[in-house]
């Protein structure tokens, strides 16, 4: 009884994303301390429902979590809902008609999420996407184009966690990294948040009215203003250019001799020198000296490890 509990717990969470204690333990006939306690063991299992009192309170499951491909394929799915409504047309069996609810609540997708604009197709996942980043993806492009609020939590850069419920106005798509622009209802601002960072988010169940802002009052420096900039000149090998090409751009690279020469200018952080490394000795910094430095010191610390 307790695995069947837990299981329409999970149903009812994946067809209507939010509940409260007293709703499950009316269903089932239990007390709601029984229910949070089935909701911790869910939790346990890796399934993200989250527990919240106040406004936005409730129990719910992220709005970015799908089962597992392997749960279903996409004809095994559809066969087995066939089969299921036929079955329930000619016998009155609660069992079956409770079987052929949870599997039409969970809508089932196995594409990947794509944006197709004009001749233009943007695909939201990542090299060796397990479909997590995809699922955000979705879940901020339809809170951009249906005016829903979000409730995320969000790891910043310095590894700080926060929640906050956001307005999602536009998606930015900024030197290979997907982002989107938000009113932050914590911060009582426009922020920026990159979506890679975003762990869980869900819709509150509200709708917002969308501000009227234009395209130059989006700051889209937004990362370059909590870092120093610097001038950077670098050698390039033959054999690194295309790759090269792609990291820094075309028109910033030239020939010299036997090699190429890029002059950019970079944010002068822990990424800068990571990149420059990740190229084994075939980008060598040759202005400023201090980068050169840095970059060398991080060379040492690697062989010494």
């Amino acid at each position: 009884m307790k695995y069947q509990i837990m299981t329409d717990i999970l149903m009812l969470l994946l067809s209507r994303r939010k509940l409260n204690a007293s709703e499950i333990a009316s269903r089932h006939d239990i007390s709601q301390r029984s229910v949070y306690r089935y909701v911790n063991e869910l939790n346990l299992c890796g399934i993200p429902i989250e527990v919240q009192r106040g406004r936005y309170g409730g129990i719910w499951i992220a709005d970015t979590f799908r089962l597992p491909s392997w749960y279903f394929t996409r004809e095994e799915y559809n066969a087995t809902v066939n089969a299921l409504s036929a079955m329930a047309s000619q016998v009155s069996d609660k069992s079956v008609l409770s079987a052929l609810e949870k599997l039409q609540n969970q809508q089932k997708s196995d594409k990947r999420e794509q944006n197709v604009c004009g001749n233009i197709i943007v695909d939201g996942g990542t090299w060796g996407d397990s479909k997590k980043f995809s699922d955000k993806m979705r879940v901020c492009e339809t809170a951009v184009n249906e005016k829903k609020s979000l409730l995320i939590d969000y790891i910043s850069r310095s590894g700080e966690h926060s929640k906050r419920v956001i307005d999602p106005y536009v998606l930015i798509y900024k030197q290979n990294v997907w982002y989107v622009y938000s009113f932050c209802h914590n911060k009582q601002t426009f922020r920026t948040f990159k979506i890679g960072r975003i762990k869980r988010a869900s819709f509150t169940g509200e709708t917002f009215v969308r501000k009227e802002i234009t395209r130059d009052e989006i700051n889209l420096n937004f990362y370059y203003n909590s870092v120093t900039m610097v001038d950077v000149t670098l050698e390039i090998e033959k054999a690194t250019l295309p790759d090269a090409e792609e990291w820094l751009g075309m028109d910033n690279i030239e020939p010299r001799g036997n090699a190429f020469i890029a002059r950019i200018t970079a944010p002068d952080d822990g990424g800068l020198v990571n990149q420059i490394l990740s190229y084994g000795g075939t980008v060598k910094v040759l202005d400023p000296p201090d980068l050169r430095e840095k970059v060398r010191a991080a060379a040492r610390k690697i062989l010494q490890e």
